[in-house]
């Protein structure tokens, strides 16, 4: 894979999980209890043998460069090659419109993109929860003779809701239609926005779009060009989630409960790997009791926390219940309190006796540093 360039593009929408979103880009909202979404696509990448992976950034990415840094935790951090933060373009185009699409931000960056050593490329968004090999993808892209290989999943780990791409294929599985958001899709086959093409054809697709005052790289790079180009669907039928909402959120981070669920995604092609911190072992004190959750590194539990995924450096005061939850870093549950079927960004405090319940199908949602 050493002639496979990776461009992890971060234009994507946020709007139905905006409650996660308010401070941070959606490829670093955190997961797992350890992890951040851009963990999966960085880490599939390279446990394939991708060595020059460039990251077009989106606004809201402070979060997102303290977490990636230089790379070392992905093995790039390297003299040639290695991880590339690349800057957006200006909102505002030549013209004073607002940049609603990715093209002037590929076109932003085409510099790099021509510069890279390697023959192909893989673009990839970030909030596909998957462990997927992609040396399979290319060798597929390979035998087909594709110019343009789609990565699709008929899993129900696919909501078909928006944002969403339908997907059509033939016999052969070259793809003979796709759409954008569709109200009647066709089938079942959902795009997980994973391509892979020629660095040449990913050039010449940038080029045409802005000289021509498209900016949306799928709906005007591959959808308008499908009679043109010959187009393949490679089927994933492994575990999926897409977080694209925050409902799917909730879903797909309490199916980690599920002890297959969990071995797929974080071992079956190679490891999810994430950004070090040293922290001491979580400490159980009297009174605590734990079934089937996830506690990271740094935790203090005092209370009782049930089907519930803790984030490092969490505190669960004496006679606490959490059941149901999702608790991020450094938070702090104070003693007695009720937290049930809710969410808990970073460092929020809960004072001695509160009850917060939400609703497994909405669950409660905390802002970071909030105050209770």
């Amino acid at each position: 894979m050493a002639s496979m360039l990776g461009i992890i593009n971060l234009h994507e929408s946020e709007e139905r999980i905006r409650e996660l979103t308010l401070h941070r880009s959606l490829a670093a909202v955190p997961f797992g209890g350890r992890y951040r979404l851009i963990d999966f696509t960085l880490s599939n990448m390279v446990n394939a043998g991708i060595h020059n992976v460039g990251v077009l950034l989106s606004d809201k990415y402070g979060p997102l460069l303290d977490h990636l840094k230089n790379g070392k935790e992905w093995d790039l951090d390297r003299r040639k090659d290695g991880l590339f933060l690349l800057p957006p373009a200006s909102h505002h185009g030549p013209s004073g419109h607002t940049v609603t699409g990715d093209i002037p931000n590929f076109l932003h960056n085409l510099d790099y993109i021509n510069k890279s050593r390697q023959a192909y490329v893989l673009i990839s968004g970030s909030n596909m929860i998957c462990n997927l090999d992609y040396r399979d993808v290319l060798d597929y892209h390979l035998a087909k003779g594709a110019d343009i290989t789609v990565v699709y999943s008929e899993t129900a780990g696919l909501t078909k809701s928006p944002p969403y791409t339908n997907v059509v294929t033939d016999a052969e599985n070259r793809v003979v239609d796709m759409a954008v958001n569709p109200r009647t899709p066709k089938g079942d086959k959902a795009s997980l926005n994973m391509y892979i093409m020629s660095k040449e054809l990913l050039v010449d697709i940038v080029d045409y779009c802005a000289s021509r005052g498209r900016e949306d790289f799928l709906r005007d790079g591959i959808i308008a060009q499908l009679g043109r180009l010959a187009v393949y669907g490679y089927p994933y039928r492994g575990y999926v989630g897409e977080i694209n909402s925050l409902q799917n959120y909730y879903k797909h981070s309490m199916e980690l409960l599920n002890p297959a669920v969990w071995q797929e995604l974080f071992f079956k092609s190679g490891l999810i790997h994430t950004k070090v911190k040293h922290e001491a072992p979580v400490r159980y004190l009297d009174g605590a009791v734990v079934r089937n959750s996830i506690i990271a590194n740094g935790c203090i539990i005092e209370g009782a926390v049930e089907n519930s995924i803790l984030f490092r450096g969490v505190h669960v005061g004496r006679g606490a219940v959490v059941r149901d939850s999702i608790v991020m870093q450094k938070s702090q549950i104070g003693p007695h309190v009720l937290l049930q079927s809710a969410i808990l960004d970073k460092d929020v405090q809960v004072s001695e006796g509160k009850h917060l319940i939400g609703d497994v199908s909405y669950p409660i949602v905390i802002h970071k540093r909030a105050r209770l």
